[in-house]
């Protein structure tokens, strides 16, 4: 009996964990059994691994084959371990060494042509083998522009099969990757665009100065959407760490942009309103798939005509709103997505919309169910509301010039920058990431200053979670206005975009 072993990555959402691909030979009738819980695509690699053995001028063992893929417990899913899994039968059969195979982890899918093709979550993947002291990877040509993203791995890409036979065998070296190319800096909208709307164009300076949600309600044709697609321009650029945490959801998902790989700037998703559930929060069957929501972690989700969206995709939203992340269970197992996003809805008042409000149609109940689409649990959980009005011609020949987006970012870094010194040896890095309790005690406001939250509290207007994120947003103006902690001004300023309904 002779025993081969490769190493690939298994994953599970964005966590990796590497598994070990043994192929025993001998024992029995000629046959192929593969087993460690592979998926329908998995168990199909026994006839793609075989014909690209065959197809690359490699004998295929006349022997009975056992493949096994552990952990066994662990759902193993998708085509990426066809190379590890070709690897560890020529190595069982002897027509290739193992020198090179002791911490080298595989990753490939392989056409029966012995093409070595790309697979998904190629980063994640690596990182994952990283982390479990591996030192080198063999991944598909194709891949080689994010895999040269992860440090301290040594990488090699490969466009078929008999190529990685070759390097194993010390005859040929595999394609190094090219160094990561800095690319073109993405252009953003700029915010001197948006003519009029001084309340809105306020309410964004403050979402991005805190990490707040916001609501916008108008009629149409007035600048939500534009003043939405602004909003990614005002945020600073995203840290090492968390470029490289969107960057490994990005690759999961399939999305990477080959000429700047690595996701730098916080990202932008509008889904259009049709979109179902699956794809919003993710989904799929045997393991979920991320949704749109993890696309736009760390970054900015608009949903555009919000109440047309339908209520329980919406509603989905608010577990992610509070935890940064969403867990999916399928029947093979519970995954994690990371979705820590600002939300964005812009909404017309009504179904009709016309440009003014006095000449809708809609009867008051029709108004109503239009609206009721936007929860009470869902708007408790979003920062700011803004009605906008129609420009009018006197706005639209203002004397003073609207700011630029250049501008109001000094702003917004500034009092990102405080926010970020006050949380440090907290961990946290916006307003909106500090936790009510904190807020109430280690950091407690005077009576005076909180007075009108008290009543609001006892009026019951106001939930706790509502009087926590007021007092979230009093200290994103007081950091917007240098003062080192707020004042009753700023808290009924806070109180006031509460209160702000979009009836």
């Amino acid at each position: 009996m002779a025993l081969g072993h490769a190493w690939s990555v298994a994953l599970l959402g964005i966590d990796g964990r590497v598994v070990e691909v043994e192929a025993d030979l001998g024992g029995g009738m000629p046959g192929m059994k593969l087993v460690g819980l592979p998926d329908a695509g998995l168990r199909e690699a026994k006839d793609r691994v075989r014909s690209a053995v065959r197809n690359s001028q490699h004998a295929w063992p006349g022997e009975k084959l056992t493949l096994g893929l552990s952990p066994a417990n662990l759902p193993k899913l998708g085509s990426g371990y066809d190379l590890a899994i070709a690897v560890a039968v020529l190595a069982a059969g002897g027509q290739v060494p193992s020198t090179r195979l002791a911490g080298t982890v595989l990753l490939g899918e392989l056409s029966l042509d012995g093409r070595v093709r790309e697979i998904r979550g190629v980063l994640p993947g690596l990182l994952a083998a990283r982390n479990e002291g591996f030192t080198r990877a063999v991944v598909p040509v194709g891949s080689l522009f994010e895999a040269a993203l992860v440090d301290g791995v040594e990488v090699l890409g490969a466009a078929r099969l008999a190529e990685v036979v070759a390097w194993l065998r010390g005859e040929e070296a595999l394609v190094p990757p090219d160094p990561p190319g800095e690319g073109e800096p993405q252009a953003v909208p700029d915010l001197a665009d948006v003519i009029g709307q001084p309340e809105a164009r306020w309410a964004l300076e403050v979402a991005a100065a805190g990490g707040h949600h916001l609501l916008l309600t108008g009629p149409p044709g007035v600048g939500k959407t534009m003043l939405a697609k602004r909003l990614p321009g005002l945020l600073p650029p995203l840290s090492p760490a968390e470029s490289l945490e969107v960057t490994a959801v990005h690759s999961v998902h399939g999305s990477l942009s080959r000429r700047t790989p690595m996701v730098k700037i916080p990202p932008f998703v509008a889904p259009h309103h049709s979109v179902s559930l699956a794809a919003l929060i993710g989904g799929g069957s045997g393991l979920a798939a991320p949704g749109l929501i993890s696309r736009a972690h760390r970054g900015v989700l608009l949903l555009d005509e919000a109440c047309e969206f339908g209520g329980h995709v919406l509603d989905s939203l608010r577990t992610a709103l509070e935890d940064g992340e969403v867990r999916i269970a399928r029947t093979k197992g519970s995954v994690r997505y990371p979705a820590r996003f600002q939300l964005v809805l812009a909404t017309n008042p009504c179904p009709c919309a016309p440009a003014r409000e006095t000449d809708c149609t809609c009867a008051p109940s029709v108004r109503r169910r239009y609206l009721a689409k936007l929860s009470g649990p869902l708007l408790d959980r979003v920062d700011l509301r803004v009605r906008m009005r129609p420009i009018t011609a006197m706005a639209t020949h203002e004397g003073s010039a609207p700011e630029a987006t250049e501008v109001v970012r000094k702003r917004v870094l500034a009092a990102r920058e405080r926010a970020a010194a006050r949380w440090a040896g907290h961990g946290w890095r916006t307003n909106a990431e500090v936790p009510g309790p904190v807020l109430r005690r280690e950091f407690a406001l005077p009576p005076k200053a909180t007075a009108l939250l008290d009543r609001g509290l006892d009026r019951g207007i106001l939930t706790a979670r509502g009087a926590d994120r007021c007092l979230r947003i009093a200290w994103t103006l007081a950091d917007l206005a240098e003062e080192s902690r707020p004042d009753a001004d700023h808290v009924a300023a806070a109180l006031d975009f509460r209160e702000r309904s979009a009836a």
